[in-house]
């Protein structure tokens, strides 16, 4: 699938929601709870079983990002399901430390 910033994305395996931040550079498998992510206004489809291994689950607020294409999300509705570009999962991105003013 290909995204664009702004999109809205939603899981198919539980309740969580996100943003596209900056897209990949070239196209990727985005998928959540162990199913690829469906745009938002598809609207409601099929419930799909969440999977063990992408079970870590989604905070609202944080970005994760793919350090490997360049893809950042923000998650605006938590979820059961982890983020996941093929099977590596994506961990909240850390925010840099600002320098000190002294």
């Amino acid at each position: 699938m290909m995204v664009k910033p702004g999109m809205r994305l939603r899981s198919a395996t539980c309740d969580g929601q996100f943003v596209v931040v900056r897209p990949p550079a070239t196209a990727v498998e985005l998928t959540c709870g162990g199913a690829p992510v469906v745009d938002l206004a598809a609207g409601a489809g099929e419930a799909v079983p969440l999977a063990d291994r992408f079970a870590g689950g989604t905070q609202v607020g944080k970005r994760y990002g793919h350090p490997g294409s360049g893809l950042e999300l923000m998650c605006t509705r938590a979820g059961k399901g982890s983020l996941a570009v093929g099977d590596e999962v994506l961990e909240p991105l850390v925010a840099k430390p600002l320098p000190s003013s002294d």
